[in-house]
């Protein structure tokens, strides 16, 4: 599991191809969320390419490890990356996402898609989805894991504190679940410590039998060590906290809260001219990938 060089530039150049897709998507669609997918490219990388045991030929293949998007918002970083494991085409993504009779829908609907384990939309069912399927595999023998992504954001409700509080208490010791926290410090309507304080997230999770991990979530090495170490817990869950720069890969649109459900073309003008944000974000992602290259010779 752990990365050699070649395997880890392919990573992080493939985080860099999915932030370009999924820009891309947003620009031809005129709406959606650029912010959290933008920060959860180089997970996601590591997710579809490195870390589940999947088959995307075989979308349905029992054996599979589950992964429950919970902060569907997201989801155009989702839909990227399982485009380039080959679920369905990077282009048809590109040209039709929130169009009207898309699979791409605005939030993940799992009967569109090959490869969904869930719909989402509302916030904060998604650790009880996973927990669902943690104890089912329990249950029936399964050897998969169960990931869940979800975010800061979703930790301001109740239902999600009930299914960390449930998980935590199990004496099936749910220890094939790893909840992934997209901590990004944003929401629709600010900074998360101003609008409703999470801190200490790490002790509250505790508090409840979970083993903590925290990450750079843009250090893909760093991130697939976490995952490997939560495969080493036997006695309890696992969160891995994954500190994030929501916009990540964009100059203009990174740690501004503003861009969290605004497409280029209709965000802030404050540093870039809205008839401009494509083009440019597309510009910094492209000399980005440049960079990745030269830092691996």
């Amino acid at each position: 599991m752990e990365l050699h060089e070649k395997k880890l530039q392919f990573l992080e150049e493939m985080a860099n191809k999915i932030r370009r897709d999924l820009i891309g998507a947003l620009i031809e669609a005129k709406s959606g969320h650029s912010a959290g997918p933008l920060g959860m490219a180089d997970i996601f990388a590591a997710m579809y390419f490195h870390v589940l045991n999947h088959r995307p030929s075989q979308p349905n293949w029992p054996d599979r490890d589950r992964l429950i998007l919970s902060n569907g918002h997201i989801c155009p970083v989702q839909y990227a990356a399982m485009a380039n494991a080959g679920y369905f085409p990077v282009e048809e993504f590109k040209s039709t996402l929130r169009k009207l009779d898309s699979r791409f829908q605005g939030h993940p609907h799992r009967g569109s898609l090959p490869g969904l384990e869930t719909t989402s939309g509302p916030l904060g069912s998604g650790i009880s989805q996973a927990i669902g399927m943690a104890l089912a595999a329990r249950l029936n023998g399964g050897k998969y894991r169960v990931y869940c992504l979800t975010s800061d954001g979703e930790h301001q409700e109740g239902n999600t504190w009930e299914a960390i509080m449930f998980a935590g208490k199990q004496k099936s010791k749910l220890n094939n679940l790893t909840v992934i926290m997209d901590r990004n410090n944003i929401q629709i309507d600010g900074f998360t410590e101003e609008v409703m304080p999470l801190e200490s997230l790490r002790e509250k999770y505790e508090s409840f039998n979970w083993h903590v991990i925290e990450v750079n979530g843009h250090d893909i090495q760093e991130f697939v060590s976490a995952v490997n170490e939560a495969k080493a817990i036997y006695e309890k869950p696992t969160v891995i906290i994954a500190h994030t720069v929501p916009g990540k890969g964009v100059s203009f649109m990174e740690n501004n809260y503003l861009w969290h459900g605004n497409p280029p073309g209709k965000g802030p003008e404050n540093l870039v001219p809205k008839e401009r944000q494509g083009a440019e974000a597309l510009k910094e992602l492209r000399t980005l990938q440049g960079q990745i290259k030269s830092e691996h010779e």
